[in-house]
């Protein structure tokens, strides 16, 4: 019999993201993570393209309708609900922000100055100028095009980031996975409107894990629910929390959390866990 030694301190063995990353192993992941939190609708990943023609190889890649503009959450949105891969270019976008957050335009100078958003979502122009400031972005000049397409498909091969919403229960677990071979406290932004920027537009900028809390835009145009989060993540971090809420499960940890009772001895139930 194989007996496997650990290192001092580990009850598990080490865990390592794979050297490369296909959209096999996404899909299968995709599936586990539907399992593990029952979330609604399907995770996706999203890639950038320099060269909007490459996208064209990518089987199954719809384009919107010519004349047709929508907002990049809509566009997400259809991925997830409906199963669409969609390929775009800045002229499929409202452009401003939209395209912006992902590097497809320059943002313009009426959203940088300020000038659009006084007036609605800031009272002065030095607020709505700050907004425009501190929004993470993806760097204009270099991507011309964008596929986004839900991972179960495969068809990104890999995508530049995975995604899913979920309620905040769903994502404290996935990020107790995260946590689970190697800890890492995570920090997350808040732009407020304009929230894509701190999910895909801060994951495609950094490649850092970003929780972000869905705008009154994703919700009004891209169907959000009021009780969903969205999580953006580079494929290994992907992965590497699927893999981490296994062994949580094996250990007892499991979602949905099973309530305890709040007149009940919390240590009769902690005994289960920490022995």
């Amino acid at each position: 019999m194989n007996v496997q030694i650990l290192p001092p301190g580990y009850k598990t063995a080490p865990w390592a993201p794979p050297e490369k990353i296909t959209g096999a192993m996404l899909a299968e992941a995709s599936s586990k993570l539907i399992e593990l939190l029952r979330i609604r609708t399907n995770p996706i990943g999203m890639r950038l393209y320099e060269d909007p023609k490459d996208m064209e190889k990518i089987q199954g890649v719809r384009k919107p309708t010519e004349g047709f503009k929508f907002t990049m959450c809509q566009m997400v949105t259809q991925s997830r609900w409906y199963g669409f891969t969609l390929g775009i270019t800045v002229d499929n976008t409202r452009g401003g922000n939209c395209g912006g957050v992902v590097g497809l335009n320059h943002p313009g100078e009426g959203f940088l100055s300020g000038d659009h958003m006084n007036g609605v979502w800031f009272g002065n122009k030095e607020a709505s100028a700050a907004h425009q400031a501190q929004m993470p972005r993806v760097p204009d000049g270099k991507y011309n095009g964008l596929v986004v397409s839900p991972l179960r498909s495969a068809r990104l091969d890999p995508p530049d980031i995975c995604m899913f919403y979920g309620t905040p229960g769903q994502m404290i677990y996935f990020i107790n996975g995260l946590q689970y071979h190697r800890y890492r406290r995570y920090d997350f932004t808040v732009t407020g409107e304009s929230a894509c920027a701190d999910s895909w537009g801060r994951a495609l900028a950094t490649r850092q894990t970003s929780l972000s809390l869905p705008c009154f835009a994703e919700r009004r145009y891209g169907g959000v629910a009021d009780d969903e989060l969205l999580m953006a993540c580079p494929p290994d971090e992907f992965l590497r929390a699927i893999e981490g809420m296994g062994h949580l499960g094996k250990n007892g940890l499991r979602y949905p959390f099973p309530p305890y009772g709040a007149v009940m001895d919390p240590a009769l139930g902690m005994a289960k866990s920490y022995s």
